[in-house]
């Protein structure tokens, strides 16, 4: 209860941590949050050139087959790896003022996720224009948005603790992030490339499990529920252990930045 008033209390620092990070990632910049959309969009047409050809099958929803697994990707990719420097990157602050330290990796995770759903616009203009039309499959998509939330939150409390004491933390999650790609099935059909007897590759990766239900809604497909309690539960788990970590580590960071 002491944590959750904690919170309550300094809600409107929260909210002004996301704003600045919003702020600096498009300081300089002179499309903006433009960006936001004509980035993903930009990647989409690269990719669908590129692997229509071999793995697409000339389908003409591959461009949202994509552009869905991308999406996700594309967030806990930037997301996990800014929370991971995000205490560091405030040491100052944390050095001259008092503030929830927990703040800094939310506030991190929360200003990516904002990106994220402005870039859901895309999406749904490439579905139409693709002739992917919404059904009522669609309002399970609140599964896999809150799923993928709960994963990188968890995942970027743990780096962002890890990261102050193992400065290594940054270049090893480089690496895995591009194993996390590969086994997420982003531009390519997973039935096309691998046996059932090797999928297992893949349903071990939490985030195929939520970009499949993603795809499942986008697409109007029954939910896949095996993939999607695995998910809750990796999600979960990795918030619970996110928070234990950095409440357990706090008190020391200051004797490391």
């Amino acid at each position: 209860m002491s944590v959750v008033k904690t919170f309550g209390k300094y809600r409107y620092l929260l909210a002004e941590l996301i704003k600045k990070d919003i702020k600096l990632k498009y300081r300089n910049s002179y499309l903006g949050v433009v960006w936001t959309m004509l980035e993903p969009l930009l990647t989409m047409v690269v990719l669908t050139l590129v692997f229509s050809s071999f793995l697409g099958k000339g389908t003409k929803d591959f461009p949202v087959y994509i552009l869905t697994g991308r999406l996700l990707y594309s967030f806990f990719s930037n997301a996990t790896k800014a929370a991971l420097k995000s205490v560091r990157s405030n040491a100052s602050m944390i050095r001259k003022v008092y503030v929830p330290k927990y703040m800094y990796p939310f506030s991190s995770v929360l200003s990516g996720y904002l990106i994220f759903l402005i870039s859901l616009i895309v999406l749904a203009v490439v579905a139409v224009v693709r002739g992917v039309y919404p059904t009522m499959q669609l309002f399970w998509i609140v599964v896999p948005l809150l799923q993928i939330l709960l994963l990188t939150a968890g995942i970027g409390m743990i780096l962002a603790t890890m990261a102050v004491f193992f400065r290594d933390v940054e270049y090893l999650w480089g690496v895995a992030l591009m194993l996390i790609m590969y086994a997420s099935g982003i531009f390519y059909r997973v039935q096309d490339v691998m046996s059932e007897k090797n999928a297992w590759i893949f349903k071990l990766n939490p985030l195929y499990a939520v970009i499949v239900n993603f795809r499942n809604a986008v697409f109007g497909q029954p939910m896949d529920f095996q993939a999607m309690w695995y998910a809750f539960g990796v999600g979960a788990l990795s918030l619970l252990i996110g928070v234990f970590v950095f409440y357990k580590k706090q008190d020391k960071f200051i004797l490391y930045l």
